[in-house]
């Protein structure tokens, strides 16, 4: 028997992959690498009403943007039926389950008899050592575990400790269905056999199953797997995690402009510890994740937090990664298309340079890229409410009067503009802000940007210039001549 570490994640394909989902993925895959054995990923398909491929295919999505690869093909549980009745028939054969003939209107009367009676619903058992003689003809019959009647099942978890159930509160589970299918507390024993699966870390929400799954495993006289049953996540108010607390899909994380190593880093801390470390690179995910560190209490999900942390990982990013970022984000967003549309290698290296002054003040992807519209905007730009309030008659006299002022500036750069836009200032007797500002709505729509004088240096002498004569608009005469020099700056560098 192989002492290869194997791990697996095994989502069911009726919906996205959400993010107490990917925790747990993330969590599988941490415990193999770091162990330098193998993560399966096996879809979970029994349900075949409610799977759909557009599930599927947004697994494979979420886990390949977070980062987290798996080991071999994906494992398809509805394609292993026949491996399941197989199991079946040999316990049936062992005498360790029985077919059971209880029609639907007798399981009705024993669910009625224990609600009376203020207890769980159970099966009573009433074929379990019957004659299959005493079979009714026609009837179909599902097959039941001939579980143990006394005792305790325990199981030792890794993270809950140790757990048991006593035996007689847990009833003759079904193994397969009237129809032959086989149910999902059997495949899940199965297939995590059948590929030697080591260790189970999953929700604790799965806790009582593994009670049932110990019994298949013990009437198999297989080994049963370590098991860590993990905290579920919860929202800020201490309450079941929902959708306005973020319990979203992995791809609305990326929709929202979150880079997956911030995602990554933000999930690793959600009920795992080591230290007082925030920040983890993967090679440190991957070197110090350990079970016994995770805690027993839920996770509380902090949307602010992951917003600060996505801020940091931003901010350590390089440029060009950031800049490839954002394009993989484009298809993703809403109005990625405008963007995507105009970006060309001009603009590119716009946005390169732009960068180290946009990714300071942003949190997210989408933030970045909304304060960098300013770069592709169409002329005349479209003033927000406080740029345009800003912008009053005397701020539009300042605008005609600096651009004149930068009309005569060579080269073009942050520096060589800075300068002129002081002397401007100090020749008018005014404060650099009162320049600056109008400066900033005119060229960014914004009275927010990065530094003025980088702004101008990115958007270069031509765009800066018009733009400028743009809002000055005829508030002096100067304007025709800011307006002309714009034109002879338009005319000379084409």
């Amino acid at each position: 028997m192989s002492h290869t570490i194997v791990t697996r994640f095994a989502p069911s394909p009726t919906g996205f992959l959400h993010i107490g989902g990917a925790r747990t993925a993330l969590f599988n895959w941490l415990y193999a690498r770091g162990r330098n054995g193998l993560m399966l990923l096996r879809i979970e398909d029994t349900d075949r009403e409610r799977s759909t491929q557009a599930a599927i295919d947004a697994i494979f999505d979420g886990l390949t943007w977070l980062g987290l690869d798996w080991d071999g093909e994906p494992i398809f549980q509805s394609a292993r039926a026949d491996r399941h009745r197989e199991v079946v028939e040999a316990m049936l054969a062992a005498g360790t389950a029985y077919r059971c003939y209880a029609s639907p209107q007798e399981l009705e009367e024993m669910r009625e008899a224990a609600y009376r009676e203020g207890r769980p619903p159970r099966y009573d058992g009433r074929w379990r050592d019957r004659d299959p003689r005493e079979a009714p003809a026609g009837v179909a019959p599902v097959i039941r575990l001939k579980a143990p009647l006394t005792g305790e099942t325990v199981i030792e978890d890794e993270v809950q400790g140790r757990v048991a159930w006593q035996n007689e509160h847990l009833d003759d589970l079904v193994l397969l269905r009237s129809d032959g299918t086989p149910t999902y507390m059997l495949a899940v024993v199965v297939d995590d056999h059948d590929v030697g699966v080591t260790h189970v870390i999953r929700g604790d929400d799965h806790l009582t199953n593994a009670a049932r799954q110990k019994q298949i495993y013990d009437a198999l006289g297989w080994q049963v797997p370590a098991m860590a049953h993990i905290p579920l996540i919860h929202g800020p108010d201490g309450s079941k995690l929902s959708k306005r607390h973020g319990a979203l899909g992995v791809d609305a994380y990326r929709a929202m402009g979150f880079l997956p190593e911030a995602l990554r880093n933000y999930l690793v801390r959600l009920g795992w510890s080591h230290g007082d470390q925030e920040i983890f690179s993967t090679e440190e995910m991957v070197s110090t994740f350990d079970l016994p560190q995770i805690g027993r209490s839920p996770a509380r999900f902090d949307f602010a937090k992951l917003e600060n942390l996505n801020g940091h990982y931003m901010r350590a990013a390089g440029d060009r990664d950031l800049l490839a970022a954002i394009e993989a984000l484009l298809p993703h967003i809403a109005d990625g298309a405008e963007l995507a549309a105009k970006l060309d290698n001009g603009l590119r290296e716009k946005l390169l340079l732009a960068l180290p002054g946009l990714k300071e003040r942003a949190k997210t992807l989408t933030e970045l890229i909304e304060q960098a519209r300013y770069l592709y905007a169409e002329r005349p730009l479209a003033l927000d409410r406080k740029a345009h309030a800003l912008l009053t008659e005397e701020a539009r006299s300042i605008l005609c009067e600096a651009g004149e002022a930068l009309s005569e500036v060579e080269p073009w750069t942050a520096a060589t503009t800075e300068g002129a836009v002081r002397r401007y200032a100090e020749t008018r007797s005014l404060k650099l802000g009162a320049v600056a500002q109008p400066l900033r709505a005119a060229l960014t729509g914004r009275t927010t940007s990065p530094g003025i004088f980088d702004v101008l240096a990115v958007l270069g002498k031509e765009e800066s210039l018009g733009r400028l004569a743009d809002q000055a608009g005829n508030a002096t005469q100067g304007s025709n001549t800011l307006s002309r020099t714009a034109s002879a700056d338009t005319i000379s560098e084409n």
